[in-house]
């Protein structure tokens, strides 16, 4: 219902219903933005928006929306309040859920099925969990992200501007303690042009941090910058898609560069990486500011503030350098 690197996570358990039984109709609650990456899907059959944005009259909207559905399961991936008052509005004969530990703010109340306790562990395996719950099978994973047949002519005619491939990099997130400092992109943006032959392209929405980043960025970098903030979910699907390479913190859209198989830099220091960093791909271009050297720590829901500086432009530079010497051949042109 919130975050699109939540969607993202979600989205092989759609396929593996989809699979398991082709003739059933999946329904997704989504806020707007998060819709608009699904829409489209091959998988999803209807979207329930919930626009969180409009306060109560948001929860009588959805209610309105819910009362012309009977559904025979509804899988609860939140633990937050407001998940669990949807669910609560909606006609299920199941209402299957995560089990009263991991069911934060009194979530566990809504629902009628809990899947079994499990220590916490990465965000995908948890959802993961799900379809074991309903033995669903569910390798290979599947996102299926896009870019749609659609979408393509827009993808050519952006990636043809450009005379060298293209870096993505994701300037800031939705908190700003997960954010990397905006000078610190410009040293690299320099590098990357200059260095390794790429054109850096700033990417993400178009809220104040981003735009104070932006502006940072392009005055303190000496080479050309293309920003692409704003371009919404499904053109910025296109770009990642069309990238040689991504740089980004925990965020929705490292993990869209995951599921489409780009590699990706990922810049990890408030949140722990083993329960949100990119799922089984690109470790080796992961820099975890989170963890303290040698330290063998398990996946939780704590947070490490003050930890994002600790990462060095050199840090993220010699990433760049095992992109190059691993990945760089197979990038697209």
């Amino acid at each position: 219902m919130s975050a699109a690197g939540d969607v993202v996570h979600a989205l092989p358990l759609v396929a593996a219903l989809k699979r398991h039984n082709p003739a059933c109709r999946i329904s997704w609650i989504l806020q707007p933005v998060p819709a608009s990456m699904v829409r489209g899907h091959p998988y999803v059959d209807d979207i329930i928006e919930f626009d969180r944005s409009l306060g109560v009259r948001a929860f009588t909207d959805v209610r309105s929306k819910l009362r012309k559905h009977e559904f025979d399961l509804l899988i609860d991936l939140q633990v937050y309040f407001k998940a669990g008052i949807v669910t609560a509005l909606a006609d299920a004969t199941v209402k299957l859920g995560f089990d009263r530990a991991r069911a934060r703010d009194l979530n566990w109340l809504f629902t009628n099925r809990r899947i079994p306790p499990h220590p916490i562990q990465h965000v995908q395996d948890q959802y993961l969990e799900f379809l074991d719950y309903l033995g669903v099978p569910y390798a290979p994973l599947q996102w299926n992200i896009g870019p749609w047949a659609t979408e393509r002519k827009w993808q050519s005619e952006w990636i043809a501007q450009f005379e060298r491939p293209v870096a993505a990099l994701v300037i800031a997130t939705s908190k700003p303690e997960k954010d990397w400092m905006p000078e610190r992109w410009a040293a690299v943006c320099d590098a990357l042009y200059t260095d390794f032959g790429l054109q850096p392209v700033l990417v993400g929405g178009r809220s104040a941090r981003e735009l104070d980043a932006e502006c940072i960025i392009k005055e303190r970098a000496s080479v050309p910058i293309r920003s692409e903030l704003g371009s919404g979910l499904r053109k910025l699907i296109s770009i990642l898609d069309a990238s040689a390479l991504v740089l980004a913190p925990d965020t929705g859209p490292l993990h869209m560069a995951v599921a489409l198989n780009r590699p990706a830099i990922s810049l990890l220091g408030y949140t722990n990486p083993k329960r949100t960093g990119p799922y089984r791909r690109f470790h080796d271009l992961m820099i975890d500011a989170y963890g303290d050297p040698g330290e063998d720590y398990v996946p939780t829901m704590t947070n490490r503030p003050g930890r994002m500086p600790r990462i060095t432009v050199d840090d993220v530079l010699k990433r760049v350098e095992i992109w190059s010497e691993r990945y760089a051949a197979a990038a697209p042109r």
